[in-house]
């Protein structure tokens, strides 16, 4: 099984921790969108995208990686973002970036959610929130996951 997690993670490494920890199920790639050539993409089973969250929206680079891609038919895809907050009901960023996974060809077939140190302006004048996340009980949880996704691309026809 051919799998890229293509993941852009800034502030603190908690969306690559994520990202390291599902690859050592899938075992594929992780690569920044930065160094990833798009044609890569073409012939995987499964891709994941994922950063970490930044004023309700994924990271500019992924959503920018994204909107770049060819249209065209292409294999499974999942979502992945670390945050300090879960996603708020007014601002479905999740929503949004699925649809523009599905409209270059891919079918998302999941989404993985995981809190993560947030340390963005009020919050870094107390030391952000969050501490200690992703942490053992975070990772085992993006270990499931992956495993569900392993399974669930390995098993159709």
């Amino acid at each position: 099984m051919k799998v890229i997690l293509v993941c852009k993670s800034v502030s603190h490494g908690n969306t690559q921790r994520v990202a390291e920890t599902m690859n050592e199920v899938l075992g594929g790639r992780v690569l920044a969108p930065a160094d990833i050539d798009p044609a890569e993409l073409a012939d995987c089973d499964l891709v994941g995208f994922g950063s970490g969250i930044y004023t309700m929206d994924f990271h500019p680079q992924l959503r920018d990686f994204i909107a770049a891609l060819p249209t065209g038919h292409r294999g499974k895809a999942f979502i992945f973002r670390t945050s300090g907050f879960p996603e708020p009901p007014f601002r479905r960023y999740v929503t949004t970036l699925t649809r523009s996974i599905e409209q270059k060809g891919f079918e998302v077939i999941d989404a993985f959610d995981c809190r993560g140190l947030d340390t963005v302006l009020p919050l870094r004048l107390v030391g952000g929130i969050r501490k200690g996340h992703p942490d053992a009980a975070d990772l085992t949880a993006a270990r499931v996951f992956a495993e569900k996704l392993r399974a669930a691309t390995t098993a159709a026809p």
